[in-house]
């Protein structure tokens, strides 16, 4: 096929996120599409939203075992194009984010387990679909970090804070292996989310019943808006996003 057929402009983008079983994933794959797109949202478990709609779908699949869950998804997308990536993958320490937290009674198999779904994950399947994105007029690489992946960030969760670091060090490399391609790679640092809210509550109530310490999901996808909205001339490469009165960075 031809390269100026394959990047022919089409009416609704083509949209896969991963992580939406519950939290930002959800309220991504519930809020962000419009109505002429179609969306894939990857996760583990069944989310209970997931509707019959011709334009949404759902795909199983288990990032803890990446090779396995790479092939899944690269079959089920085949080759079609496709518009926006969104990575929001990042599970942590089991106590982490508390005064319980001892990174030396860390099992060895949850270390294991974080880099594998964080960051071997997160490669293996953009690895995988850079032939569909690269069918896109207008590509995105979206993947959510934290300011965990930042210098000088004052937690102490040491395993999720490499990946994220490394979430950024592939992002750099990433975007020199696309940028003849046109295909915009960011990454959002992203502070504490109020993900206790489902994503209809309304800003104010998020923010009085969370004292401020938190950000709405709205604000994320704002944020996730801005930057499917611009040109294949443009590039978004970071967006930092801590709670205006998080200390932790």
């Amino acid at each position: 096929m031809m390269a100026g057929m394959r990047k022919k402009e089409r009416e609704g983008r083509n949209i896969i996120v991963y992580g939406v079983s519950r939290g930002l994933g959800a309220a991504i794959f519930k809020k962000f599409p419009k109505s002429e797109d179609t969306i894939f949202g990857v996760s583990r478990s069944t989310p209970s939203f997931i509707n019959d709609a011709k334009s949404s779908h759902w795909i199983e699949a288990d990032l803890g075992a990446p090779i396995e869950s790479t092939q899944k998804i690269a079959e089920d997308l085949g080759d079609m194009p496709l518009d926006i990536l969104v990575y929001n993958v990042g599970i942590w320490e089991e106590k982490a984010f508390s005064d319980a937290y001892d990174f030396e009674s860390v099992p060895a198999d949850e270390v294991i387990k974080m880099v594998t779904t964080n960051i071997t994950s997160a490669i293996l399947h953009i690895q995988a679909l850079l032939p569909n994105l690269r069918l896109s007029a207008n590509a995105k690489v979206i993947l959510v970090g934290s300011t965990w992946g930042l210098p000088n960030h004052k937690g102490k969760e040491l395993v999720f804070s490499a990946t994220k670091f490394a979430l950024k060090g592939m992002l750099e490399s990433l975007r020199e292996i696309v940028r003849e391609d046109k295909i915009g790679v960011s990454v959002l640092s992203l502070g504490y989310l109020a993900t206790e809210f489902e994503i209809d509550v309304p800003i104010k109530r998020v923010l009085e019943e969370s004292h401020y310490s938190m950000i709405p999901l709205q604000d994320v996808l704002s944020a996730i808006e801005f930057i499917a909205s611009t040109s294949s001339a443009t590039c978004v490469k970071e967006i930092i996003m801590p709670a205006m009165i998080d200390e932790n960075v």
